[in-house]
């Protein structure tokens, strides 16, 4: 199981709706050492699953026994007893207080019985290395979770044995979960989020999961209260590490209406099943050590797989948005139509606000592009809640960014300047180093007319 590194890159990369040189902003860009304090969120609002219990049935079978391969697993894994934690490695200053968050929220929210330890032999041992040292292990992953090793040194040895096989396992005993240091502080708390879930939970991803981290799109970042449902009945009193998939059927029904009895009044969607064609094509387009433009017949590839599958989902919209990105510099236009197409889907499609976000961080920059800096603040507005309710302090960054180009565009250059500044913040979590910041402060500005040779 691992976190990839490309849907992060594809979604947070450059906003530049067509060619552009890297101008340097007019606009004030802090010297490193002036730039504000890195601000973090404080109180996680997970929202409540709000789909039916019998599309929760299928999700939670599907991601319990099957790989992200496609490989079925034959019999249910997970931890028999309380489960402990401990770091080792060298893991930057903000990793500590983001795992005692996950942690504390696995405890209440999921009531798993986890808690970290200082010393001794833990069950899940959190090593944090250089994302140089995962990429040799795993060029495509940006961290990754292993079982029966407590180090990146023991996988190197066993990686191709049946020690770390995750379809011998049934009860869990040893874990090890590969975080980077030398990366932003989001990403590092996004794949301890994710990475942990794997550890203690569900070994799959699935596509069609809109509400998620168990979904290699990478659009949610942190556990949500559908992720907290499946890890609460993974560790229910009535399943047992061992049991078949069928002890498992038919005990779950009981323990999702317990859990969740509003999800038993919901009518199920029981939403088309993911092709490995379509997984295959969207990986392709986004993932590294592909050229551009085998991306681009690969996004293709991925948008004509949707449509004959008749999708309306956020997949559809997915589909589209991925072709846009990656026309962006070559079709500017032709990329605005695809995003306002994904907008289209995505607004059809309950529960895809955060995707919405994403989409308007692009046509918003289409509109500053244009000079249309009104039109740019009412696709923003709506969704600056929606990334900080979701804990995206990048997506965030990125929007407030936008939104100060757009108030410079209208004409109220004092607004532009406090909420670029405000932006700052959020941006060192989010991009992590200040020259990334910067970078990304000179990028959003370069959209803009203003700051042409002339501006």
């Amino acid at each position: 199981m691992r976190r990839a590194i490309l849907p992060l890159c594809f979604l947070l990369g450059a906003c530049v709706p067509g060619p552009s040189s890297d101008v340097p902003s007019r606009a004030a860009t802090p010297e490193a050492s002036a730039l504000p304090a890195m601000k973090s969120f404080s109180t996680a609002r997970p929202v409540a699953p709000t789909r039916s219990n019998r599309d929760i049935f299928r999700d939670f079978m599907e991601l319990s026994f099957q790989l992200e391969s496609g490989r079925v697993l034959d019999k249910f894994s997970r931890f028999e007893k309380p489960i402990s934690i401990q770091v080792t490695g060298n893991p930057p200053p903000s990793m500590i207080s983001d795992l005692n968050r996950v942690v504390h929220r696995l405890r209440t929210e999921a009531g798993i019985d986890i808690g970290r330890v200082n010393s001794g032999q833990a069950n899940i041992t959190i090593e944090a290395v250089s994302r140089a040292d995962i990429r040799r292990h795993l060029p495509k992953a940006a961290c990754f979770v292993v079982p029966n090793v407590s180090s990146l040194a023991q996988y190197s040895t066993s990686r191709h044995s049946r020690t770390t096989s995750w379809g011998n396992l049934t009860e869990r005993q040893q874990i090890a979960v590969f975080i980077p240091n030398d990366s932003s502080p989001q990403e590092v708390r996004d794949c301890l989020h994710e990475e942990l879930a794997q550890a203690i939970g569900p070994l799959n991803d699935l596509y069609r999961l809109r509400d998620s981290v168990f979904n290699d799109d990478n659009v949610h970042t942190v556990l949500t209260g559908f992720d907290m449902l499946v890890l609460k009945a993974y560790y229910d009193p009535s399943l047992r590490a061992g049991m078949t998939k069928q002890q498992v059927a038919d005990r779950l029904p009981a323990i999702l209406s317990r859990l969740n009895p509003a999800g038993d009044g919901i009518k199920p969607e029981f939403a088309a099943a993911t092709p490995r064609s379509w997984v295959r094509a969207i990986q392709t387009a986004l993932g590294p050590g592909t050229r551009p433009a085998q991306r681009r017949h690969a996004a293709q590839d991925a948008l004509r797989l949707a449509q004959s599958a008749g999708w309306t989902d956020h997949r559809r919209a997915f589909s589209h948005f991925a072709l846009g990105r990656l026309m962006q510099s070559t079709d500017p236009d032709f990329a605005h139509a695809q995003f306002i197409t994904a907008e289209r889907f995505y607004r059809r499609t309950p529960g895809t606000d955060l995707h919405r976000a994403y989409s308007a961080s692009q046509l918003s920059a289409y509109a500053i592009n244009r000079g249309d800096g009104k039109s740019a603040l009412a696709i923003i507005a709506p969704h600056l809640a929606t990334a900080e309710r979701h804990e995206n302090a990048a997506l965030l960054a990125t929007l407030l960014m936008l939104r100060a180009e757009a108030l410079d565009l209208t004409g109220r250059p004092a607004e532009a300047q406090a909420v670029r500044l405000d932006s700052l913040g959020w941006a060192r979590y989010g991009f992590g180093a200040d020259w990334a910041v910067r970078a990304k402060l000179r990028e959003i500005s370069a959209l803009s007319p203003l700051r042409g040779p002339n501006g």
